[in-house]
């Protein structure tokens, strides 16, 4: 069969399951789960691969699913992956009643469109006619989010690293994988649509406990007031604002966790966790630094102690010149050229940044969704363009790249030139975990 009757083949296995595609999304709306918690979720894709005949490894990072799909011959291998989590966010109608979790990012979606694509190859049959193999990843804890649980999650020796991705390269989920792809959706996007080619940031996370010394607090002269300090901490980050540049796109985006123990009681433990953001990661070290300043500086006004404890986040996203063109290329022959866009910026971060640094990874957006993400508006407007075109046009990517001797899974391999090995990569993250503690200034 020819590359187009297989695509062709693909295509038409997945509009044959639709119905079961799309619902496989809604169901996963229905139930909500935060990284490295989505039992739930993960047994709903065991499930789907059970019924498509594929091998499963599961418990990876805790919560993770894969499944590899043989070709006629193993010349390559392509993941196409999905995340898990969803996120907090009480004030969105779908959310959980008693936890507050939802899927406002479109993280079923991901699921769906991943699981539709292993519909589409596995279930048609196509990968007889291709030359390597597809791994389909359900992938944890994409959202870096609370933080405090997946530190304790790490001293117990149930993750190494906070994040999904960062985890499956550590535990060698990707050693034997040669490049990856996966969507996301787009916010305030309601029709069909694929915006290719678009960065992200990465940011450095920190973690501040500033203490005091407690009092009354009709005598606060007697204590040392720590929810002073990290007020004095806020107004010094927002005054180095002004030095970082435009084109490093710095964002500091801090909050309290912990303001004190009782209104009658001068502070003495307060709390702060934030995020530091840019598209550059030296400029976000160098802002690092300048932040750490500030922080002991608020800190030595009042005589508080403080710690810093600093925890890799993302690296930026740096997506594949030749994967993105395959893609853009699919997914204007299901759209016209109208419905493809480049660029597409992100201003958040994704832990595929990280993994694109090591392997190929292409990570589009895709419409069908309104409302804004993580907000209480988001939802999906329009079931086909949200899982449907993306599950056809990752599918039609991966028989592009293994068909015919996978020659252009090879051009794409042997094109690549990483930033880091896997052994510097994980050396790197290692690095930037650090724990600093101030007393006297």
């Amino acid at each position: 069969m020819d590359k187009d009757a297989l695509k062709k083949s693909v295509c038409e296995h997945i509009d044959c399951n639709r119905d079961g595609i799309v619902g496989i999304g809604r169901l996963i709306a229905k139930i909500p789960e935060m990284g490295f918690k989505e039992f739930k979720t993960a047994e709903l894709v065991k499930n789907e691969f059970r019924l498509l005949g594929l091998d499963f490894t599961d418990g990876i990072a805790v919560t993770g699913v894969t499944a590899r799909a043989k070709g006629r011959k193993s010349l390559a291998a392509v993941a196409v992956m999905g995340e898990l989590d969803a996120v907090l966010c009480a004030s969105h109608p779908d959310a959980d009643p008693k936890t507050g979790v939802v899927h406002a990012c479109g993280h079923n979606a991901q699921i769906a469109a991943m699981l539709g694509a292993a519909v589409g190859l596995a279930g048609s049959g196509a990968m007889a006619g291709l030359d390597g193999d597809a791994v389909f990843m359900a992938v944890p804890g994409e959202e870096y989010v609370e933080l405090e649980y997946r530190k304790g999650l790490r001293d117990k020796g149930g993750i190494a690293h906070l994040s999904g991705k960062q985890e499956f390269l550590k535990l060698g989920v990707f050693d034997d994988v040669d490049m990856a792809m996966m969507v996301h959706a787009r916010g305030e996007t309601e029709r069909p649509g694929i915006f290719t080619g678009g960065a992200s940031t990465g940011f450095i996370s920190k973690a501040v406990r500033f203490v005091g010394k407690a009092a009354h607090a009709s005598a606060p002269h007697e204590g040392i007031n720590a929810l002073t300090a990290a007020n004095n901490a806020l107004a010094l980050i927002n005054s180095v604002r002004e030095t970082f540049r435009n084109e490093d796109r710095i964002v500091i985006h801090p909050i309290i966790t912990k303001g004190g123990e009782l209104i009658n009681v001068v502070p003495a433990d307060v709390r702060m966790e934030m995020f530091i953001r840019g598209v550059d990661i030296g400029a976000v070290l160098s802002a690092s630094e300048k932040v750490d300043r500030a922080v002991r500086a608020g800190a030595y006004a009042v005589g508080a102690e403080v710690t810093i404890t600093d925890m890799p986040g993302y690296l930026p996203l740096e997506q594949d010149g030749i994967m993105d063109g395959i893609f853009a290329a699919n997914a204007a022959g299901l759209l016209g050229s109208g419905g493809v866009r480049p660029g597409g910026d992100m201003t958040g971060s994704t832990d595929a940044g990280d993994l694109s640094l090591v392997i190929p990874v292409i990570h589009p957006n895709t419409g069908g969704f309104r409302g804004r993400l993580h907000g209480a508006d988001f939802g999906v407007a329009d079931g086909d363009a949200a899982y449907i075109v993306p599950a056809k046009v990752m599918a039609m990517t991966v028989v592009d790249l293994l068909y015919n001797g996978a020659e252009k899974a090879l051009e794409v391999k042997n094109n690549f030139r990483p930033k880091f090995t896997k052994a510097e990569y994980l050396e790197m993250l290692r690095g930037m975990d650090s724990v600093k503690m101030y007393k006297d200034l």
